[in-house]
């Protein structure tokens, strides 16, 4: 059995057990428990009263958290020549065409996102296996598939995260790092939160959501109050 060090042991006495924090008092804490050398990433996991395996409870969506995400995402644009230069000028790190489809094809994807137009999905289709598991398919609905290649890409460098309920009903996403101020990491996080409250499925019955929880790298969980707003 892996010992618990000392410094996650005094974190984990701070958060009380059983108490439901308010999104104020969460960030703020989690700022205080958070012992990693780096700069650690805030997350949120929210589980919704959704039944995934049905087509019309599934929740997926886009968000543009006004603070950003405070990570340098990597963009590869794959574009046609004559949006080229449309995409280097909006920030996208790699672009081209052919050339990053065959690297693609011999397992090289070092980006976080991916953007393209719809004419060029048939040739990323037979990609799927490779980029399907990491979340690389580009998709209309997270605004990755489109003709405003370079919309897309200021969006994505401006802190645009898409994301999807998974399995068991929960939606896991980055809201920032631990070294943004108190105010940021509730600003997105509200946003977020206001974004999936206005995604609820019609066909979702009973309470939507069930539970927050804000953690950042190795940090200990902290209980939100679902009735935040």
């Amino acid at each position: 059995m892996a010992r618990i060090s000392k410094k996650r042991k005094e974190a984990i006495a701070k958060v009380e057990k059983n108490k439901l924090y308010s999104l104020e008092e969460a960030s703020a804490l989690l700022k205080e428990i958070t012992y990693t050398k780096f700069d650690a990433s805030v997350d949120l996991a929210v589980r919704l009263g959704v039944d995934p395996r049905k087509a019309n409870q599934m929740v997926r969506g886009v968000v543009s958290l006004p603070h950003g995400t405070g990570k340098d995402m990597k963009v590869l644009a794959l574009v046609t020549p004559d949006k080229e230069e449309e995409a280097k000028a909006a920030g996208a790190d790699y672009v081209g065409l052919d050339e990053y489809l065959d690297k693609i094809k011999g397992g090289w994807t070092d980006v976080d996102v991916i953007v393209t137009m719809p004419a060029i999905m048939g040739k990323l289709g037979p990609l799927g296996r490779v980029l399907g598991p990491r979340g690389l398919m580009p998709n209309p609905k997270t605004g990755t598939v489109t003709m405003d290649v370079a919309k897309a890409v200021s969006e994505v460098k401006a802190g645009k995260i898409d994301f999807k309920v998974d399995k068991t009903g929960i939606v896991h996403a980055p809201i920032g790092k631990a070294s943004f101020s108190t105010e940021k990491i509730v600003g997105n996080a509200n946003e977020l939160l206001s974004t999936l409250n206005k995604l609820k499925p019609t066909a979702a019955k009973g309470v939507y959501m069930k539970s927050i929880y804000m953690s950042s790298t190795m940090s200990p969980s902290i209980a939100i109050d679902p009735k935040f707003s």
